[in-house]
């Protein structure tokens, strides 16, 4: 019995999620294949042979597999779904897009978001905003999961010696088309794979006391810029720097939280994070109870100060 991981790349090279979902599948205690669906993609394919505990790649290649639309890519993963017990996807943006798909054309229940692997039909998975976690049991011969990949470990990106298959590129299934893309392109790293995130809320009170203040701290730290949802919501930040439940899940090895208050739905992206450090001048903010190092200031002198310390 084999489990698939259906990659996140760019036709070119693979993902950091996608290394996390390849050691929840190896926990699965399956043999794992890779699934590396898109146009060109032979760079990507090859990468992906690469990645310790991975044992054959699958290398679907058509233009309609170009830009990830999800129609066809479920399309692609159904193709060889057959052959499999296990169906791995990345809890991201791109992974949530198909895995529901898949899981509706297979008629099983989808197991979302796990963070922890009991056997290989049991499955940790937090509700609640997290507060809670649920232990999951699938029946389903074909079991459709979505991994949280802060949940596990990257398996390493090199060292693995698998086999790369061409596999038959599926048709277009013709109920989707690309457009076009506008990708913000930034110097910083991304925010689901920085090790350092630096982040503001609404207490930044605008968009250029946000820049103001805190982007000299992330170009001294290079870390990567976050939000909460209030103050994407107040304009202060783009959506993309959104963290939280309805934002991105993050984990990184420090996270300066300045002016958030610790929302639930906003504890529920970052707590994970090796160490976190607030900065506010509310003594009661929850923040304060997930964080390792607390400083009650206000963010507007303690910041400066400590980019000129640093």
């Amino acid at each position: 019995m084999t489990a698939l991981v259906v990659a996140e790349h760019d036709n070119q090279s693979i993902k950091g999620s996608t290394l996390n979902t390849v050691t929840a599948a190896v926990e699965c205690g399956k043999e794992v294949h890779v699934l590396v669906a898109g146009s060109n993609a032979g760079d990507a394919a090859t990468a992906a042979a690469q990645i310790a505990g991975v044992s054959k790649v699958l290398h679907a290649d058509g233009e309609q597999l170009a830009h990830g639309l999800a129609e066809n890519v479920a399309a692609q993963v159904m193709a060889v779904a057959k052959n499999y017990t296990h169906i791995l996807f990345p809890a991201t943006a791109a992974g949530k897009n198909v895995a529901p798909r898949v899981a509706a054309l297979l008629d099983v229940g989808q197991v979302s978001d796990i963070i922890r692997v009991e056997s290989e039909d049991t499955f940790d998975r937090p509700i609640y905003a997290g507060n809670a976690i649920a232990t999951v049991q699938s029946i389903d011969p074909i079991k459709v999961i979505t991994v949280r990949t802060t949940g596990f470990d990257a398996a390493a990106a090199s060292g693995g010696s698998a086999s790369v298959e061409q596999v038959d590129a599926a048709g277009d299934s013709g109920l989707s088309s690309f457009v076009g893309a506008e990708i913000a392109k930034s110097d910083r790293p991304e925010l689901t794979a920085a090790k350092i995130i630096v982040s503001g809320g609404r207490a930044m009170g605008s968009s250029e006391k946000f820049d103001e203040v805190l982007t000299p701290l992330a170009d001294k730290l290079g870390a990567a810029l976050g939000a909460s949802r209030a103050a994407v919501d107040a304009g202060y930040a783009p959506n993309d720097w959104q963290v939280g439940q309805t934002g991105k899940i993050v984990a990184p090895e420090l996270y300066i939280a300045c002016g958030i208050s610790g929302a639930i739905q906003h504890l529920a992206g970052m707590k994970d994070s090796k160490v976190i450090v607030a900065i506010n001048k509310d003594a009661e903010a929850p923040i304060f109870s997930v964080a390792d190092y607390g400083l009650e200031a206000d963010l507007f002198n303690a910041v400066p100060e400590l980019v000129a310390a640093l």
